[in-house]
């Protein structure tokens, strides 16, 4: 095993010119890094989002409140499969609620939210993702 300051391996990873790290650009990147439990907390918004169903709940709230019963006949999921995808949408603090009488009410959270979900379909449009 190498115990010297930088790392040598097999091959010169694609994009590096050498096999030698630069530590100092490692230890820049490390010390911009967040905790691991903000990143394992973003990592399970990114889950969130990376279901279909789940994400166009979000994308149809993105034009304001709607309930239950409306955002299952826009996605075409059941009452019951949309409640529990909104459920854990809320737990993870993507989705918030108002009540009014018996309908529960669904909204995004908050604009980072929003903002998430605008960047990731202008990427997917300025990807050529989009029709």
């Amino acid at each position: 095993m190498n115990t010297s300051s930088h790392v040598q391996t097999a091959e010169p990873t694609e994009g590096c010119a050498s096999d030698v790290v630069d530590a100092g650009r490692v230890a820049l990147a490390a010390e911009h890094l967040p905790r691991p439990r903000d990143v394992a907390e973003t990592a399970d918004v990114f889950s969130l989002l990376g279901d279909p169903n789940r994400l166009t709940l979000l994308l149809a709230l993105l034009e304001g409140e709607l309930c239950v019963h409306d955002l299952a006949a826009l996605t075409g999921q059941s009452d019951s499969s949309t409640s529990h995808a909104l459920k854990l949408l809320r737990a993870h603090r993507v989705v918030a609620t108002r009540r009014d009488g018996r309908r529960m009410f669904y909204r995004l959270d908050d604009p980072h939210v929003r903002m998430l979900l605008d960047l990731a379909l202008a990427h997917t449009a300025h990807t050529g993702g989009g029709a």
